[in-house]
């Protein structure tokens, strides 16, 4: 049987890309090599029976703001949103806590409420925020996807470019005086996993900083599987099929097809074309860069974790790392190649606002932190330390716990390479130039042959925009054919 689209890999761009092109009207097939449909978008019972965890992604905001997620009737396949209290929270060894807040129908009262808890950087923080998140969705419109020229916002995207441009420590140690409102922004930035003397690691915090008061910081009820579940009752809705089971280990040995999308990282494209790629261009893949990988926890709670403050209960998202300067050397550390003692940490307790993931009383916490690419090392005793010194007595509340290495975390998902859960770097040099030079991102040099990962741009989450891009670009060559 012949196919107008197949579509290699089952993630989110994966389906994302197998829908755009099965609504205008093509024969679409999509192959997972699991028996679940998923990539980073799966859950499951991995620690006691009746607790659902995430296995990788967890909390999603970039799925909220989303252009492509937006158009789909994701609702009518059963995908639920859960909105914590607020978006995050971010303790401090005082005691306290820093609060990003999320205020539905009135985005810039959760800027103000956030900049009234910052003391001496209360106008800054305003000051910086307040133009992002009023804008928020044209300027996501620009963010999320390949570089614009020109962008469609001149206007916002410049004011945004002029403090994305820079390190993160460099805007927070020149906009901020406090180390309440830096502390925040630093485990923000600290989603870029870049140190964050670097380059554009600004970026990353203004980002995701401005989605928690734009779009907040929500999550799928009942579990993450619950999005791509949503996204594969639309494509079959569509008509699109969909195989799983089946580990495509050559394009040989795929169905006839006009084209070809592989929701794959540079590495595995290359094992999956082989020469068909052309010499350079085969080289340029072979050298994408990919960057530190993760240690990643899940816990069985037998009650809520006793945080120092009671704030952290209001959220579902919690950064733990302390202040600026810790979170950077954190970062330093693992870049490297060491594995800090005391590791930033990103936490989610979603049981908190979503009592369908465990039984009735009882909690999960799904943990990780950055650890250098590769590492087969088990840091879960660092990771619990650092929750513990927020929220002393969690250690006896654990019933049971599963830790996976970034080694570990490859084998489950190879597009995850040595733990790297961005697919790929996204430094300057790799933001926007993913994964070679050669235009356009999505295409290769060989006719019908496509990537649509998060290795092409705009990068890491769960969004879809990679594998939008990715069909809109197919589809152009198809009706030109």
């Amino acid at each position: 049987m012949s196919y107008d689209a197949v579509i290699v890999g089952s993630g989110p761009n994966g389906l994302s890309a197998a829908i755009a092109i099965a609504r205008e009207g093509f024969k679409v097939l999509v192959i997972e090599a699991k028996d679940t449909l998923g990539g980073g978008c799966r859950s499951g019972e991995l620690t006691l029976p009746g607790f659902t965890h995430d296995i990788c992604s967890a909390i999603h905001p970039l799925a909220l703001t989303s252009p492509f997620f937006q158009t789909l009737p994701l609702k009518e396949h059963g995908l639920e949103w859960v909105y914590p209290a607020a978006s995050l929270a971010h303790p401090l060894d005082d005691g306290s806590a820093v609060i990003a807040e999320y205020c539905a129908g009135d985005v810039l009262k959760g800027v103000e409420a956030t900049a009234a808890g910052l003391g001496p950087d209360a106008a800054a923080y305003r000051g910086l925020f307040a133009p992002l998140v009023e804008k928020w969705g044209r300027l996501a419109d620009d963010l999320l996807g390949p570089l614009p020229f020109p962008p469609k916002n001149l206007f916002l995207m410049t004011r945004f470019g002029l403090g994305a441009i820079w390190p993160a420590r460099t805007l927070a140690s020149t906009l901020f005086r406090g180390q309440r409102a830096r502390a925040l922004f630093a485990g923000m930035a600290g989603h870029s996993i870049l140190r964050l003397e670097q380059t554009i690691s600004a970026a990353f915090g203004l980002v995701i900083n401005a989605s928690a008061h734009a779009v907040g910081w929500p999550f799928a009820k009942g579990g993450s599987q619950r999005i791509v579940e949503a996204l594969a009752g639309h494509l079959r809705s569509l008509g699109g099929e969909i195989e799983t089971g089946h580990e495509v280990k050559s394009l040989s040995e795929l169905p006839p097809a006009r084209a070809v999308l592989c929701d794959v990282t540079p590495r595995q494209l290359v094992q999956l074309a082989g020469d068909r790629l052309p010499a350079g261009y085969r080289r340029q893949l072979e050298n994408y860069r990919y960057g530190p990988g993760v240690c990643k926890v899940d816990f069985a709670l037998s009650g809520p974790i006793p945080w120092r403050s009671a704030e952290c209960a209001r959220a579902a998202t919690v950064h733990l790392g302390g202040t600026f300067d810790e979170i950077a050397a954190s970062e330093g550390a693992v870049w490297r190649g060491e594995h800090p003692e005391r590791p930033y940490v990103l936490l989610a307790q979603h049981t908190l606002f979503d009592d369908t993931r465990a039984p009735h009383g009882q909690h999960t916490a799904w943990a990780y932190c950055h650890v250098p690419n590769g590492s087969t090392r088990d840091v879960s005793a660092n990771i619990e330390a650092q929750i513990e010194r927020f929220a002393p007595g969690f250690r006896d509340l654990i019933l049971a716990r599963s830790v996976r290495t970034a080694a570990a975390i490859e084998r489950y998902n190879p597009n995850y390479v040595g733990g790297d859960i961005n697919g790929g770097t996204q430094d300057i040099l790799q933001l926007y130039s993913r994964p070679a030079l050669h235009f356009p991102h999505y295409a290769t040099p060989v006719k019908g042959l496509y990537i649509c990962s998060s290795s092409t741009p705009p990068g890491g989450g769960v969004h879809g925009m990679c594998g939008y891009f990715a069909a809109l670009t197919a589809l152009a060559d198809m009706h030109r054919a």
